[in-house]
């Protein structure tokens, strides 16, 4: 928004957030983003600060994490909406970009607006527009990427694709502000279906001595079939978060809830294994590559690898984890040299592009034993093979 002429002034109650923001750099990776945020800062378009002021659009895009019980928290989007009501004017429009609960811009935020005397859909407009972004091309999703739009009404329906369709190559759909928080939901809760599945079937395939890889490379020469492969585990502020959004509101997602369990299960499904791999050492040593809850990028929220480290060091392991992408962790980060040396497993978490080119003939030589569990079926295991390792993938029963 701020490179396209937009005034753009960006909140955060984290103020050293604000401080990078408006020295011009990122607190986040993202490819591009440190070029235009540089740019955006140069032209005076955008700034930070920790408080809202004066707006014509108020964009609300904070974190809608699960508590405990699996419910949704959401007091940042409670305490953002009320954070706003003191500068909002007649004409203004708001905007909730965060992933909600069905019926919360109805049931919630609308009324917190209420509070100043305003006529929703009138006085101030109100939409739900939910993100659509991969991370690691964010910026060209944003742009190019189809959107959502759901007013309460159509008026704010409107009012708000004016708004991004100064920026929004993609076709832009309108619709009704709880349909567009559902078809949020439901964009990630398929794909969180699909991998619980496929990790159903690596389950499956250790119990009758199958190979799953090779299952879903069969399956998937149906023209009409397409399995996701395995893996350890499910992160992330979306996948792993927005089904339970759907169970909370409705007792008729059985299979979503079923779903998320299977996924949830999955890095106690790895520790299990490594036990067993590990199982002759009297003070086992496991090198952890990667932490991210997916490859290339440094997010490691609901990184079903921060479960597998915890159990691990539970039971006793000294566990050496190393991310080239990930600066800060719940545990400690180690170099190369010091994360392989001694240890008597390697176990692959996340699928960095980085790790293809590690030398397995150089790294087995500090090793204790050359050990390999490849849970993302990401590397040249013949390459690793080839220098001496006992390669073994997740899902194939050996």
């Amino acid at each position: 928004l701020a490179n396209n002429d937009f005034e753009v002034m960006g909140v955060d109650v984290n103020g050293a957030v604000v401080k990078i923001i408006n020295n011009g750099q990122i607190h986040i990776e993202e490819p591009g983003l440190n070029t235009l945020i540089k740019a955006a800062v140069s032209s005076r378009n955008l700034k930070a600060q920790k408080y809202p002021s004066k707006a014509d659009c108020f964009i609300i895009a904070v974190p809608t994490p699960i508590n405990e019980q699996k419910e949704a928290n959401l007091s940042y989007i409670i305490n953002s909406t009320k954070a706003i009501l003191d500068y909002l004017e007649p004409g203004n429009l708001v905007i909730v970009e965060s992933t909600i609960p069905p019926r919360t811009t109805i049931d919630i935020i609308s009324p917190i607006l209420k509070e100043k005397g305003f006529k929703i859909g009138e006085e101030i407009f109100l939409a739900h527009c939910p993100e659509r972004v991969l991370p690691g091309n964010i910026l060209h999703e944003l742009v190019y990427n189809n959107r959502i739009i759901g007013g309460i009404n159509e008026k704010s329906s409107l009012k708000a694709k004016e708004l991004y369709s100064k920026i929004v190559q993609g076709e832009i759909i309108l619709t009704d502000a709880t349909s567009a928080e559902m078809a949020k939901l439901m964009e990630n809760t398929f794909r969180d279906v699909n991998i619980a599945l496929a990790n159903e079937l690596c389950k499956i395939a250790y119990d009758l001595g199958l190979d799953a890889h090779e299952i879903i490379k069969l399956a998937n020469m149906h023209p009409r079939v397409n399995l996701h492969k395995p893996g350890p585990g499910v992160g992330g502020h979306c996948l792993a978060v927005d089904p339970w959004f759907i169970v909370e509101k409705s007792k008729q997602a059985k299979l979503i809830e079923l779903s998320r369990e299977v996924n949830d299960s999955m890095p106690s499904f790895v520790v299990e294994q490594v036990r067993e791999m590990i199982s002759d050492e009297e003070n086992p040593r496991v090198t952890v590559l990667g932490v991210s809850y997916k490859g290339n990028i440094d997010d490691t929220r609901e990184s079903p690898a921060t479960k597998i480290i915890d159990h691990l060091v539970k039971d006793g392991v000294d566990v050496r984890v190393y991310d080239p992408y990930v600066q800060n962790y719940d545990f400690e980060l180690f170099n190369l040299e010091d994360a392989f040396k001694g240890s008597h497993l390697a176990l692959l978490l996340a699928d960095h592009k980085d790790f293809n080119y590690l030398s397995p003939s150089e790294l087995g030589k500090i090793m204790e034993d050359k050990v390999l569990l490849d849970t993302k079926n990401s590397l040249s295991h013949d390459v690793w093979e080839e220098a001496g390792f006992e390669v073994k993938l997740l899902g194939k029963y050996d």
